[in-house]
């Protein structure tokens, strides 16, 4: 019987040595991989022989045996089971069999297709290095360092805040979560909480848990780690795509086309140079876009306005934002950038009414949930709108919606944060003498 090429993909996105591999390459290597299979007893590998190629165990059990076991050692090391893998250029020079010990099947790579397992991105099997790769697209690249461990940096042109990023935080856990999941399943929804400031000097570790797998869901848990504590957690759950039940009751305000709007940095240009604007204020702005970072997201505010960071308005924001730059095909990148710029500009919306002279608001973003409803392209235009219906203790609440140019509602998200009256700072005392 031979197997369907979902099927393939799906197993191979089980296999530890694969988990940094793009879905293109995974889907390439369903395509060209052949079934072996050895009935019980069957030598898979004999002594002295040179492999042209890599085997993944699908079903059954195969042991390695030869004379380089020590005496007394674990046995269960040199057995071999699912999503095992040997092979792959195995020389003569070492004496080893590998005997099926039940009814086997593998799936056999040969050494012409190597290439495949050595992709530059977790994200694309081309090389998409310097230029050619976005922004967002670098930044949510992780490094594999062990089976469900990944290693994130900040990188010196990614958006910083005094701290790491919370959206890279979101989109790099989630990034080290979908690595750990088969292809074929997509994240629909996560749900996150910041513990610790990140320092963004020094690499992040992803911790990966696979909690559950399952025919259509899967379910992980990442820890972010620094320093040796966690300074952030992520829950995710997966599910294979299924055609069944469709409506949507969020309609997408009507708002103007985004390339009739200003970007981010031709709107703070505008500001400095605009009249109606306190003159303290447009200085401010003026050094700060000195100073300024462009972000990786273009971002295009539906409702250009006079108002400054103290001036009182509603809890509510509409803009359109995409990625800058192409990205890679692979959906799960899509969803990835998505949750890194949706905490650009979210829980901030809930200190509008709350705006007046004189009084700086600190906001730090607590927790964080996304639903996925429909895949999509965050190169694309997307409009997210937010609204607050909230704040109370010292917290607010944000709510939003993410659609699509057509008005399909792709996202749904909430998040709350911590509101505090920014501390004054306090200057050191003047020496008397």
């Amino acid at each position: 019987m031979e197997l369907s090429s979902e099927l393939v993909t799906e197993f191979l996105g089980g296999v530890p040595l694969l988990q940094r591999l793009p879905a293109s390459s995974l889907m390439k290597i369903a395509g060209v991989a052949s079934v072996r299979r050895y009935d019980e007893g069957a030598s898979v590998i004999r002594e002295g022989e040179v492999i042209d190629g890599i085997y993944f165990i699908w079903e059954g059990e195969a042991e390695v045996s030869g004379s380089f076991h020590a005496d007394g050692e674990d046995c269960s090391e040199f057995r071999l089971k699912k999503y095992d893998y040997f092979g792959h250029g195995l020389a003569s020079n070492q004496s080893a069999d590998v005997i099926a010990i039940s009814q086997l099947t593998c799936l056999f790579l040969p050494n012409k297709y190597a290439n495949l397992l050595k992709p530059n991105s977790i994200w694309s099997a081309d090389d998409i290095s310097g230029e050619r790769c976005s922004l967002v697209e670098q930044i949510l690249h992780l490094d594999p360092v062990e089976v469900d461990i990944f290693k994130g940096i900040t990188l010196p042109n990614a958006p910083r805040f005094g701290k790491v990023f919370g959206g890279q935080f979101v989109g790099q856990a989630l990034a080290a979560a979908c690595k750990t999941v088969d292809c074929l399943k997509f994240i629909h929804s996560l749900h996150s909480y910041f513990l610790l400031a990140g320092d963004f000097d020094i690499p992040i570790i992803y911790q990966v848990y696979r909690v559950r797998d399952g025919r259509s869901f899967a379910t992980r848990r990442v820890d972010a780690i620094q320093k040796g504590n966690v300074v952030f957690t992520l829950m995710a759950s997966f599910q294979k795509e299924e055609d069944r039940f469709n409506h949507q009751v969020p309609t997408m305000p009507l708002v103007p086309d985004p390339d009739e709007l200003l970007s981010m940095e031709d709107l703070r240009e505008k500001r400095v140079m605009d009249p109606r604007l306190p003159k303290t204020y447009r200085n401010k702005v003026a050094i700060a876009s000195a100073e300024f970072i462009p972000w990786p997201i273009d971002i295009r505010f539906c409702e250009p306005n006079t108002s400054t960071n103290q001036t009182k308005s509603l809890p509510s924001l509409k803009y359109w934002f995409r990625a800058k730059g192409t990205l890679s095909d692979e959906q799960a990148l899509h969803r990835c950038v998505a949750a890194y710029a949706s905490d650009l500009i979210f829980v901030q919306v809930s200190v509008n009414p709350h705006r007046y002279k004189n009084n700086k608001v600190s906001v730090l973003s607590l927790d964080h949930a996304m639903w996925f409803h429909r895949s999509f392209r965050a190169d694309d235009w997307i409009l997210f709108v937010i609204d607050s219906p909230s704040a109370h203790g010292g917290r607010g609440l944000v709510c939003g919606y993410m659609f699509n140019r057509k008005g399909e509602l792709l996202v749904s998200l909430t998040q709350e944060g911590l509101l505090r009256k920014a501390r004054e700072a306090v200057s050191a005392p003047k020496p008397k003498l």
